[in-house]
């Protein structure tokens, strides 16, 4: 367990708060929520946030936003350093009721960086960086990478084994076999639970948890094989089909980014 402190409010007059957080490896936050609106993202290493009945694995160029309210567990993979950047309510615009995925631009990061290091409060450069900040957050994409997460106790059985080991081959029958569901009552739950199929939700899965692996640098090969492709060239389709650009483009992103 990790106590994340300290846990500053923002205010009307002190709108953004920005923290490094250092956790030791494995670090779990437990669940809980907070009146104000929360952007994390790790500097480096990965992070499994959960909200809203969806966990997203998030690497780094990549940002939670959490709306104030919304209960909220976070779980550090490996050894990792994140941003916790805490909004007031009412200066961002982005969703109120509703997690959502973000790019994270240099500029977007560089800021945060800034409001960590102690500034005065209010300070005049604090207060720019703190609404170019605000602007920049509402103006960064959005990305699907979310997953649906089950409330069926069969169902989650399944997921968070997924979720533990992305490459499984392990076919819907065999997962059947495992749960004590029949193949049948797993289809359909896949589809009324979370609205997809066992193999879509198990390729968005194997999707976050390979953009994971090549923020961290890994080769091509080594992120084919622990997400279950038989080579770089299979998984390299994958990609390029679930995300509209192959993987060299989103790595020389991450260079260019100042990722490594």
């Amino acid at each position: 367990m990790f106590d994340p402190a300290p846990r500053t409010r923002p205010s009307a007059a002190e709108p953004v708060i920005a923290h490094l957080r250092l956790p030791p490896p494995n670090a779990m936050i437990p669940r809980h929520r907070h009146t104000w609106a929360q952007v994390s993202f790790p500097v480096n290493g990965s992070m499994r946030i959960t909200a809203a009945g969806t966990t997203w694995i998030v690497p780094p160029l990549r940002a939670v936003w959490i709306p104030p309210g919304v209960p909220h567990e976070v779980v550090t993979q490996g050894h990792v350093r994140f941003y916790a950047c805490y909004l007031d309510p009412h200066v961002c615009a982005l969703p109120a009721d509703a997690c959502v995925v973000l790019e994270v631009s240099p500029l977007m990061r560089e800021l945060i960086d800034a409001l960590t290091q102690g500034a005065r409060r209010g300070d005049k450069r604090r207060h720019l960086a703190a609404s170019l900040l605000i602007e920049e957050l509402a103006a960064a994409p959005t990305l699907s990478l979310g997953l649906a997460l089950p409330s069926d106790r069969r169902l989650k059985a399944l997921c968070d084994a997924l979720m533990e080991d992305p490459g499984s081959a392990a076919s819907l029958a065999e997962w059947a076999a495992r749960t004590g569901a029949s193949e049948r009552t797993l289809a359909r739950l896949f589809q009324t639970e979370l609205q997809t199929s066992f193999g879509n939700w198990r390729q968005q899965l194997r999707l976050a948890h390979a953009i994971d692996l090549m923020s961290r640098g890994k080769p091509l090969a080594h992120v084919a094989a622990e997400t279950g492709y038989a080579n770089a060239g299979a998984f390299s389709t994958m990609f390029r089909r679930a995300l509209g650009r192959p993987p060299r483009d989103f790595m020389a992103q991450r260079r260019d980014a100042g990722g490594g």
